[in-house]
Protein backbone atom coordinates (compact mmCIF):
# COMPACT_ATOMS: atom_id res chain seq x y z
CA UNK A 1 0.00 0.00 0.00
CA UNK A 2 1.18 3.41 -0.82
CA UNK A 3 1.74 5.84 2.03
CA UNK A 4 -0.78 8.62 2.02
CA UNK A 5 -0.74 11.78 3.98
CA UNK A 6 -3.33 12.11 6.65
CA UNK A 7 -5.79 14.87 6.16
CA UNK A 8 -6.33 17.00 9.18
CA UNK A 9 -9.64 18.51 9.92
CA UNK A 10 -10.11 22.11 10.94
CA UNK A 11 -10.83 21.09 14.49
CA UNK A 12 -7.65 19.06 14.75
CA UNK A 13 -5.61 21.92 13.24
CA UNK A 14 -7.02 24.31 15.81
CA UNK A 15 -5.97 21.97 18.59
CA UNK A 16 -2.38 21.81 17.36
CA UNK A 17 -1.83 25.57 17.27
CA UNK A 18 -1.28 27.14 20.68
CA UNK A 19 -4.00 29.57 21.60
CA UNK A 20 -3.02 33.23 21.95
CA UNK A 21 -3.21 34.54 25.46
CA UNK A 22 -5.52 37.49 25.87
CA UNK A 23 -4.74 39.85 28.71
CA UNK A 24 -7.75 40.39 30.89
CA UNK A 25 -8.48 43.87 32.12
CA UNK A 26 -8.66 44.24 35.84
CA UNK A 27 -11.90 45.70 37.02
CA UNK A 28 -11.57 48.08 39.92
CA UNK A 29 -14.68 48.43 41.98
CA UNK A 30 -15.29 51.77 43.58
CA UNK A 31 -16.54 51.80 47.12
CA UNK A 32 -20.06 53.08 47.55
CA UNK A 33 -20.24 56.41 49.36
CA UNK A 34 -20.94 56.02 53.03
CA UNK A 35 -24.32 57.16 54.24
CA UNK A 36 -24.52 59.47 57.17
CA UNK A 37 -25.76 57.73 60.24
CA UNK A 38 -28.12 59.47 62.57
CA UNK A 39 -28.05 59.00 66.30
CA UNK A 40 -30.17 56.03 67.31
CA UNK A 41 -32.87 56.51 69.85
CA UNK A 42 -32.51 54.62 73.09
CA UNK A 43 -34.65 51.51 73.22
CA UNK A 44 -36.78 50.62 76.15
CA UNK A 45 -35.35 47.15 76.45
CA UNK A 46 -32.54 46.71 78.88
CA UNK A 47 -29.28 45.58 77.40
CA UNK A 48 -27.16 43.17 79.34
CA UNK A 49 -23.56 44.23 79.68
CA UNK A 50 -21.04 41.53 79.14
CA UNK A 51 -18.26 41.13 81.62
CA UNK A 52 -14.94 42.32 80.27
CA UNK A 53 -12.44 39.57 79.65
CA UNK A 54 -9.38 39.73 81.86
CA UNK A 55 -6.63 41.76 80.24
CA UNK A 56 -3.56 39.93 79.14
CA UNK A 57 -0.18 41.13 80.28
CA UNK A 58 1.42 43.05 77.45
CA UNK A 59 5.19 43.15 77.28
CA UNK A 60 6.47 46.72 77.15
CA UNK A 61 8.62 47.64 74.23
CA UNK A 62 12.11 48.86 74.91
CA UNK A 63 12.53 52.57 74.13
CA UNK A 64 13.87 53.18 70.66
CA UNK A 65 17.55 53.97 70.54
CA UNK A 66 18.52 57.31 69.14
CA UNK A 67 20.36 57.07 65.89
CA UNK A 68 23.48 59.11 65.71
CA UNK A 69 24.44 60.46 62.32
CA UNK A 70 28.02 60.01 61.38
CA UNK A 71 29.98 63.12 60.58
CA UNK A 72 30.68 63.72 56.93
CA UNK A 73 34.12 62.58 55.88
CA UNK A 74 36.64 65.38 55.99
CA UNK A 75 37.81 66.70 52.68
CA UNK A 76 41.45 66.72 51.87
CA UNK A 77 43.17 69.91 52.85
CA UNK A 78 43.55 72.06 49.79
CA UNK A 79 46.70 73.99 49.28
CA UNK A 80 46.38 77.72 49.66
CA UNK A 81 46.44 79.74 46.51
CA UNK A 82 49.62 81.60 45.92
CA UNK A 83 49.02 85.34 45.92
CA UNK A 84 49.39 87.11 42.60
CA UNK A 85 52.82 88.65 42.27
CA UNK A 86 51.32 91.91 40.95
CA UNK A 87 49.37 92.40 44.19
CA UNK A 88 52.33 91.56 46.39
CA UNK A 89 54.77 93.88 44.63
CA UNK A 90 55.60 96.80 46.98
CA UNK A 91 54.45 100.13 45.55
CA UNK A 92 55.20 103.63 46.71
CA UNK A 93 52.15 105.78 47.50
CA UNK A 94 51.81 109.36 46.29
CA UNK A 95 52.15 112.26 48.75
CA UNK A 96 48.34 112.55 49.07
CA UNK A 97 47.91 108.84 49.82
CA UNK A 98 50.97 108.81 52.10
CA UNK A 99 49.09 111.14 54.48
CA UNK A 100 46.58 108.33 55.08
CA UNK A 101 48.58 105.11 54.61
CA UNK A 102 52.20 106.09 55.24
CA UNK A 103 55.16 106.87 52.96
CA UNK A 104 56.70 103.37 53.10
CA UNK A 105 56.43 101.15 49.97
CA UNK A 106 53.79 98.44 50.61
CA UNK A 107 51.74 96.01 48.46
CA UNK A 108 48.28 96.96 47.14
CA UNK A 109 46.58 94.56 49.56
CA UNK A 110 48.16 96.31 52.53
CA UNK A 111 47.19 99.73 51.15
CA UNK A 112 43.55 98.64 51.02
CA UNK A 113 43.71 97.24 54.57
CA UNK A 114 45.21 100.45 55.94
CA UNK A 115 42.64 102.56 54.09
CA UNK A 116 39.80 100.56 55.66
CA UNK A 117 41.41 100.87 59.10
CA UNK A 118 41.56 104.68 58.59
CA UNK A 119 37.92 104.80 57.40
CA UNK A 120 36.60 102.76 60.33
CA UNK A 121 38.75 104.59 62.89
CA UNK A 122 37.42 107.99 61.74
CA UNK A 123 33.85 106.63 61.17
CA UNK A 124 33.73 107.71 57.54
CA UNK A 125 31.26 105.02 56.38
CA UNK A 126 27.71 106.15 55.70
CA UNK A 127 25.60 104.59 58.50
CA UNK A 128 22.59 103.88 56.24
CA UNK A 129 24.53 102.61 53.21
CA UNK A 130 27.81 101.07 54.36
CA UNK A 131 29.09 100.89 50.77
CA UNK A 132 29.42 104.65 50.61
CA UNK A 133 32.44 106.36 52.13
CA UNK A 134 32.39 110.01 53.17
CA UNK A 135 35.71 111.67 52.39
CA UNK A 136 37.45 113.85 54.97
CA UNK A 137 40.13 116.41 54.05
CA UNK A 138 42.89 113.77 53.54
CA UNK A 139 40.72 111.38 51.53
CA UNK A 140 39.25 114.14 49.32
CA UNK A 141 42.70 114.61 47.78
CA UNK A 142 42.95 110.86 47.09
CA UNK A 143 39.38 110.64 45.72
CA UNK A 144 39.89 113.48 43.27
CA UNK A 145 37.79 116.03 45.18
CA UNK A 146 34.69 113.82 45.56
CA UNK A 147 32.83 114.06 48.90
CA UNK A 148 31.21 110.58 48.70
CA UNK A 149 32.67 107.55 46.97
CA UNK A 150 31.42 103.98 46.51
CA UNK A 151 33.78 101.40 48.06
CA UNK A 152 34.34 99.76 44.67
CA UNK A 153 35.16 103.11 43.09
CA UNK A 154 37.55 103.81 45.97
CA UNK A 155 40.02 101.08 44.92
CA UNK A 156 40.01 102.43 41.36
CA UNK A 157 40.81 105.95 42.57
CA UNK A 158 43.50 104.74 44.99
CA UNK A 159 45.30 102.75 42.28
CA UNK A 160 46.05 106.06 40.50
CA UNK A 161 48.09 107.13 43.55
CA UNK A 162 50.36 104.04 43.55
CA UNK A 163 53.59 103.80 41.54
Amino acid sequence: MPVTKKRTTKKAAAKKKPAKKVAKKKVVKKAAPKKKTTAKKATTKKTVKKKAAPKKAVAKKAPAKKTVKKAAPKKKATTKRKPNAAFMKPMTPSADLAAVVGAKAIPRTEVTKKLWMYIKKNKLQDPTNKRMIKADANLKKVFGGKAKVNMFEMTKLVSKHLK
